[in-house]
C-alpha cells in the first residue's frame, strides 16, 4: 500500500520510558517523528506497547480448521468446538520490535505465525458484533511464536508460553488512523524472503464476531489484546533467522532468532 497509509499517528513505548507516547511514523520510509524531531526507526530501542492481558483465538484460520477436521471428530474430542478456543500469552512472553527471540535449548525450530491484535480501548462486556469495534482502540502486530505442537483444545503452555515468545508492536495504530479491519493483510519475510502472504478472508469468522463471543462470558479491560493468527502455513525458523511481519496501514515488526546461550539444538 503506497502513500499516506504508510504514515500514521501511533502510540508507542521506548525502552527506558515508563509510559506510552504519541508519534508519527513513516514505517516504509523508516522514520519516526517525536517532539518535532524526525529520526530513523532503528536509532531507537523499542519496548512493547503498554498492554494488559493478551489472548489468542485458536482455530480461526480456515486452513488450520480444515487440516484438523478429522482429528476434531475423533476421540477424545468427538466433535469440533462450538465456542471460542482461547489461549493466553502471559507477561513473560511479551517481547518488542527488534529484540531477540531465544530458541530454547534442545529445540531446533519455532513456528512464527503472524497475527493481528485488537487493542481494547474501554471495558468490554457482552458487546454486540455490529458494535464490537466501538470498544477497540486500535490495532497492532503480534508474532505468535511457539514450539511446533499438535494440541487442539488443551493449552500448550510449554510450547507457547516461553520467555519472549510474543513480540508485539512496534506500536498501536488507532483504528481511525488506518484502513478498515477487513482490509488488513500480513506478509511474513524470513531473512528478506517473502514466505507467507495472508488476509482476513482466511478467517472462519470475523474478529468482530469473536469479540462478541468472548465478551459474552469474560470482560476485557482497557489495554487487553485479543489477537487472531494464521498458523496453517506459518513458516518455521531457526537460530540465525530474522523474521519480519508487515501489515499495510500498521507497520512492520521484526525480530532475530538467537540460540540460547550455551544451548544446542536437537
Amino acid at each position: 500500500m503506497e502513500g499516506r497509509e504508510a504514515i500514521v499517528n501511533v502510540r508507542l513505548r521506548l525502552a527506558g520510558r515508563r509510559h506510552s507516547i504519541e508519534a508519527e511514523v513513516d514505517w516504509r520510509g523508516g522514520t519516526v517523528t517525536l517532539d518535532r524531531r524526525t529520526s530513523r526507526i532503528d536509532e531507537w530501542e523499542w519496548d512493547a506497547p503498554e498492554v494488559g492481558a493478551v489472548y489468542g483465538v485458536a482455530l480461526n484460520d480456515r486452513r488450520e480448521w480444515e487440516a484438523m477436521a478429522e482429528a476434531m471428530t475423533a476421540p477424545p474430542y468427538r466433535k469440533p468446538p462450538e465456542g471460542p478456543v482461547l489461549y493466553m500469552k502471559p507477561a513473560n512472553t511479551i517481547n518488542a520490535h527488534r529484540r531477540p527471540v531465544v530458541l530454547p535449548s534442545g529445540v531446533n525450530r519455532l513456528r512464527t505465525a503472524p497475527a493481528i491484535g485488537l487493542v481494547i480501548g474501554r471495558t468490554a462486556a457482552r458487546v454486540r458484533p455490529e458494535g464490537a469495534l466501538d470498544v477497540v482502540f486500535g490495532y497492532t502486530i503480534v508474532n505468535d511464536l511457539s514450539i511446533p505442537h499438535e494440541q487442539l483444545y488443551r493449552p500448550a503452555v510449554k510450547e507457547q508460553a516461553r520467555d519472549g515468545f510474543t513480540p508485539i508492536g512496534p506500536w498501536v495504530v488507532p483504528k481511525e488512523e488506518t484502513v478498515p479491519l477487513s482490509s488488513l493483510a500480513a506478509r511474513v519475510y524470513v531473512n528478506g524472503r517473502l514466505v507467507q502472504c495472508v488476509d482476513l478472508r482466511r478467517f472462519r469468522r470475523p474478529p468482530e464476531q469473536w469479540l462478541a463471543d468472548v465478551t459474552e462470558f469474560m470482560t476485557l479491560e482497557q489495554g487487553d489484546v485479543l489477537f487472531f493468527s494464521w498458523p496453517a502455513d506459518a513458516p518455521l525458523v531457526s537460530a540465525g533467522d530474522v523474521v519480519r511481519i508487515e501489515m499495510d496501514g500498521i507497520g512492520a515488526l521484526e525480530n532475530p532468532i538467537v540460540a540460547e546461550e550455551g544451548g544446542e539444538g536437537e
